[in-house]
């Protein structure tokens, strides 16, 4: 293999859907019936081969690892879901906050940065 090759991407891709659901279901340590419900629930949407097989990604897998973590604990699986989902929404939207408050402090000259510490809620 070359370090031209397009396989080399996808094997590095989170996104890539390399794991078929029985595959995934193992490297969860659940059942595709779990998978099929997480699905069901919208907390992840697996593509499809061109057989219409369910296949997941690296990243796919991750979100299906913490919402079991949370089924295993005793949360139903539809409020395990949406709390993974508020997670994630709340991540990104802290991670924007960051983005603007940099572009800000570096507008404006000798100001300070802000830290969480000045941010009291």
């Amino acid at each position: 293999m070359t370090a031209d090759n397009p396989l080399d991407d996808r094997l590095d891709d989170d996104d890539y859907p390399a794991y078929t659901m029985g595959r995934a279901a193992e490297m969860l340590g659940t059942t595709p019936g779990f998978l099929r419900a997480i699905g069901e629930a919208r907390l992840i949407t697996p593509l499809r081969s061109e057989g219409g097989h369910r296949r997941y990604s690296r990243y796919q897998l991750r979100v299906a690892a913490r919402a079991r973590e949370l089924v295993d604990r005793g949360t139903p699986i539809e409020a395990a879901c949406r709390i993974v989902i508020l997670e994630d929404q709340l991540e990104e939207a802290q991670r924007i906050n960051e983005e603007y408050r940099r572009a800000a402090a570096s507008q404006t000259p000798g100001a300070p940065t802000p830290t969480p510490a000045d941010h009291t809620g």
